[in-house]
């Protein structure tokens, strides 16, 4: 079995708890899968708090219907879904679209050691933020979800040859940006 399995049906277990009217149920929930929901919400919000409000929205729909995620069969990729459809729901509602410069935004609590480490993440999540929504939602499922891309296809709602070339798009755009901030760093020493 998958990890990706194994992350399935603990998500399917915890709605099955809150059916059972279990609070701890939707706080395990919560732990479980908050640090990727966020994650996730906040390449298609571009900001964090919208992105943490997009998933309470969803965690409150899951905790007043449980059944919406153990009558699934794919509990994860339906909360995703669920979580995507909030983050969309929040950019329409949203008067203006502005990007902050801030990347306080997209590093969702990480506390890192190494400044080298650090520098490289920020290099990263910056390239990833500069590619359209449509592209990072795909990467950031792929390689942190670590999904394939029938399941990204089915919680995006294209097909998977679409999820297939936008992966791909980003990854080779991705690749240019870094290689350009990579010769700029040594440029400057």
């Amino acid at each position: 079995m998958s990890s990706q399995d194994l992350f399935t049906d603990r998500v399917r277990l915890y709605a099955q708890r809150i059916g059972e009217s279990s609070a701890a149920a939707l706080a395990g929930l919560y732990d479980l899968t908050s640090q990727r929901l966020v994650r996730y919400a906040t390449t298609i919000t571009r900001n964090q708090h919208d992105a943490e409000d997009a998933v309470q929205a969803a965690l409150v729909k899951v905790s007043g219907q449980p059944s919406l995620l153990c009558d699934c069969n794919h509990p994860w990729s339906y909360l995703l879904r669920m979580v995507r459809n909030e983050s969309l729901l929040i950019l329409r509602r949203r008067k203006r679209w502005s990007l902050s410069n801030n990347l306080s935004d997209l590093l969702t609590r990480r506390l890192v050691d190494d400044l080298d480490r650090e520098d490289t993440h920020r290099a990263v999540w910056s390239a990833l933020r500069a590619l359209p929504t449509e592209q990072s939602e795909v990467v950031v499922l792929k390689i942190w979800e670590e999904m394939t891309f029938a399941q990204i296809a089915e919680i995006l709602e294209v097909s998977v040859s679409t999820a297939a070339s936008r992966y791909r798009y980003a990854i080779e755009k991705l690749t240019r940006k870094l290689q350009v901030i990579g010769a700029m760093e040594v440029f400057d020493e």
